[in-house]
């Protein structure tokens, strides 16, 4: 199983802005095992959190077909602790994106107050990585869904972007496998 560490988009912007929120809640075993008694989320999936926004902002131009990875960390600000309760709101911003990488600078805040600014690079894995997908094609659509990814996702000029064919046709054969199976 993979984990998301963002709730939903709010806001998406092919290859250009993202942002997604994530709530705060003391059942969450990283909230309550990371500080015993000093329950607080922790810096490392704050980060992974905005990996995740603009790794998915980064990766959508092209379908999600190419793996798209975290590279680097180049800068990360922690400004203030994040606690039970709190609604994070991450919003990530495409700086460069090259044929073989893309840069993000993200910024996280909690009612209107920076908690955390950090830039991120992303690579593009090639072929020589393997072939198999990070996630299988209708898996990551229903985590898409899940994220109401496609509820507000425009390209620049503001058209409504839809799921790729090739994941809708995906999704198709796994239903009909599963129904086959039944």
């Amino acid at each position: 199983m993979r984990w998301f560490w963002i709730d939903r988009f709010i806001e998406f912007v092919r290859d250009t802005r993202a942002v997604s929120i994530k709530h705060i809640c003391f059942g969450e075993e990283a909230v309550d095992d990371y500080s015993p008694g000093f329950p607080h989320y922790p810096h490392s999936l704050m980060i992974e959190g905005m990996a995740q926004t603009g790794g998915l902002l980064v990766s959508e131009a092209e379908g999600f077909v190419r793996k798209t990875v975290l590279a680097k960390i180049s800068k990360a600000q922690f400004f203030d602790l994040v606690v039970p309760g709190d609604t994070m709101r991450l919003t990530a911003i495409v700086q460069d994106k090259q044929p073989a990488g893309a840069v993000v600078n993200g910024q996280i805040q909690i009612d209107n107050r920076t908690i955390a600014d950090m830039e991120l690079w992303f690579a593009f894995l090639d072929g020589r990585y393997g072939e198999q997908a990070l996630f299988t094609p209708e898996d990551l659509l229903r985590t898409l869904r899940v994220m109401r990814m496609f509820d507000v996702a425009v390209d620049q000029n503001g058209n409504k972007i839809h799921a790729p064919a090739h994941m809708i046709e995906a999704e198709r054969q796994a239903a009909v496998a599963i129904r086959a199976a039944l």
